[in-house]
């Protein structure tokens, strides 16, 4: 990773902020996106009172026109691009039958047109480099999860877009990464949106059995240097994924039963 020019979005909290963390620890150049200015302002100082080498950009990655200014202040500053990390999210936790319309189309517009808009705009000079894009999704990409219709859908089309990026670019050497985390110690779901759009504000979840942010971001690190295509995280996701090959029905129900746990779920 040494000297490599990284463009991480989402970059000012959670498995955002432990990859740009990471990555400047070994010798990347970092440039840091995120809406919140103060939080990346924060982590730039902390990086480099430790000699590292950041840079941050305000930017909302459902905005097209904050995406291309991402990449075009990039490539200004360093020239080239090697990796871009397509991390920046959002959820949501109501039943798709009270949901508000535009909760969806604000995760639609977040997860994927964000990854979207970053990706093409970063495409010309990742192809240039031969370089790298990631898609950090989830498990909720493999299975819908109940209660998360807007995150499910965001995921799942995310994960067909960089699939099909992938393939279309297979003797172009562009190397494409689908990260799926599990249940992660990070704010994501502190910052869920409820029904109505507001935050839903506390996490649903012991935050403490979770896997942290940072072992999450330490393996889609190795993941990229190992040029892997699918990364998928947690004893429990592993499993959700393989034997929902086989037995979906059973899964549906081990699935709702398991989200039905969670303390004021929205179904029993």
């Amino acid at each position: 990773m040494k000297g490599k020019i990284v463009i991480i979005t989402g970059a000012s909290s959670g498995i955002g902020k432990a990859l740009a963390s990471d990555l400047a620890s070994k010798g990347a150049i970092v440039v840091m996106a995120a809406r919140s200015i103060e939080k990346l302002e924060q982590l730039k100082k902390e990086l480099i009172e430790k000699k590292y080498e950041v840079f941050a950009v305000q930017a909302d990655v459902s905005k097209e026109e904050d995406c291309k200014r991402l990449i075009d202040e990039c490539i200004s500053k360093y020239g080239s691009l090697d990796i871009l990390i397509n991390n920046a999210g959002i959820s949501m936790r109501a039943l798709f039958e009270d949901v508000d319309l535009n909760v969806i189309r604000q995760l639609m517009n977040t997860n994927f047109w964000g990854t979207v808009y970053c990706t093409k705009y970063a495409l010309p000079y990742l192809l240039k480099s031969k370089g790298s894009v990631v898609g950090v999704s989830s498990i909720a990409g493999y299975k819908g999860l109940p209660g998360r219709t807007g995150y499910s859908a965001s995921k799942f089309a995310m994960q067909g877009f960089l699939e099909t990026l992938r393939i279309e670019n297979l003797k172009k050497g562009l190397h494409v990464l689908i990260a799926c985390p599990g249940f992660t110690a990070s704010n994501i779901r502190n910052t869920a949106l409820a029904k109505d759009g507001s935050i839903q504000g506390e996490s649903p979840l012991n935050e403490g059995k979770l896997m942290t942010s940072e072992e999450v971001a330490r393996r889609i690190i190795i993941a990229i240097e190992k040029h892997k295509h699918r990364l998928v995280l947690t004893t429990q996701g592993k499993l959700i994924v393989f034997l929902n090959k086989f037995f979906p029905k059973i899964i549906d129900k081990m699935v709702y039963n398991h989200m039905a746990k969670e303390p004021d779920s929205p179904f029993k």
